[in-house]
């Protein structure tokens, strides 16, 4: 099989029925198989699939294995020279997957890449997750053209070049299913959030390259599965983060940047006690915490991603401070904080 588009699936009976059938219209069916890996869903989900998508293959997971952990088991037992990674809330478009395959196509050295990706819920903006390809800055904080932290952009067209970026959103990313394996998939004891960032670093760092293909064009609902204030969406993305950084960050840049980001940290958790999402505060302490208790179980990781690592210095990471740009100087659009 040249492709397989997998969508992971929890409770997304509504996301199927209103994309699913989009997705078909628009996807050739010569080389390519559409699957869909549920994971332990409770709703409908399957009784959907088998009455309304026969032509669609099924994967039950026994339980909700969470995004990362979900996608290595789907991903494990396919046969196939690229994956796509394609969240249920997706829309896709006309022709939106032949400029993805093409560029992989010509060229060898790109592992994985992305098309642009626009809001379902305002459509002529870039959505929050992925936009026209992510990058961070030397702190971890992820941004992408399109958007700066909370500032989304309208698309006028500006970032219509293919562009090499440090990480594809895992709402809508192709990737060599060798180069996915080779790097060591998505880390599963991540559960969500930030996996597809941590895979992105492990293959820049070994000289593949990522990239937005903004020719081929998708909208994102987003915010599906965990609401944008959950305090367990806050857990999981401070505690990955930080999990990130200690198994990718050079040795000579890792004391420094966890310094920082202390002080950040806990900064971050006054502004959301002052603002009165306690919740959301005491969860930015847990992350802080589980980080420290699960660091050691990631010695080994680091190890082997400091042992393979080929390149030092990646170009797509900003090598000044996010925070303080946007806060400090109010720089709040791609172009401004790179001058690209």
């Amino acid at each position: 099989m040249r492709l397989s588009i997998v969508i992971l699936n929890w409770n997304g009976s509504a996301y199927l029925q209103r994309f699913l059938p989009v997705l078909l219209r628009h996807t050739p069916a010569d080389g390519v198989e559409v699957v869909v890996a549920d994971n332990g869903s409770t709703d409908d989900s399957l009784a959907v699939l088998e009455r309304d998508f026969p032509t669609v293959k099924v994967m039950p997971l026994e339980r909700n294995y969470g995004f990362a952990e979900g996608y290595n088991k789907a991903l494990f037992r396919l046969e196939s020279d690229y994956f796509l990674l394609l969240n249920s809330d997706v829309e896709v478009t006309e022709g939106w997957l032949q400029p993805l395959l093409d560029y992989m196509d010509g060229h060898d050295d790109v592992a994985a890449c992305q098309p642009k990706i626009r809001s379902c819920h305002r459509r002529t903006h870039f959505e929050y997750a992925g936009a026209a390809g992510g990058f961070i800055d030397r702190l971890g904080y992820p941004f992408c053209r399109g958007r700066v932290l909370g500032t989304v952009e309208e698309d006028r067209g500006q970032y219509d070049t293919v562009a090499d970026v440090f990480w594809a959103s895992g709402a809508c990313m192709l990737v060599r299913a060798g180069d996915y394996w080779a790097a060591g998939a998505l880390d599963a004891g991540f559960f969500a959030h930030m996996e597809e960032i941590d895979l992105c670093w492990r293959l820049r760092s070994r000289c593949r390259r990522v990239v937005c293909v903004p020719q081929s064009v998708v909208y994102h609902v987003g915010g599906g599965t965990l609401a944008a204030e959950s305090p367990y969406k806050t857990y999981l993305n401070y505690r990955n983060n930080l999990l990130m950084l200690y198994k990718n960050l050079p040795e000579d840049d890792l004391r420094e940047v966890m310094r920082c980001r202390y002080f950040l940290d806990y900064l971050s958790a006054l502004h959301l006690l002052l603002t009165g999402r306690f919740r959301n505060a005491f969860m930015v302490f847990k992350a802080r915490h589980d980080y420290k208790r699960l660091r050691p179980k990631y010695a080994s990781k680091r190890h082997e991603n400091m042992q393979r690592t080929v390149v030092q210095s990646i170009p797509e990471v900003l090598p000044r401070s996010l925070i303080l740009r946007y806060y400090l100087h109010g720089v709040k659009t791609y172009r401004k904080l790179t001058g690209q």
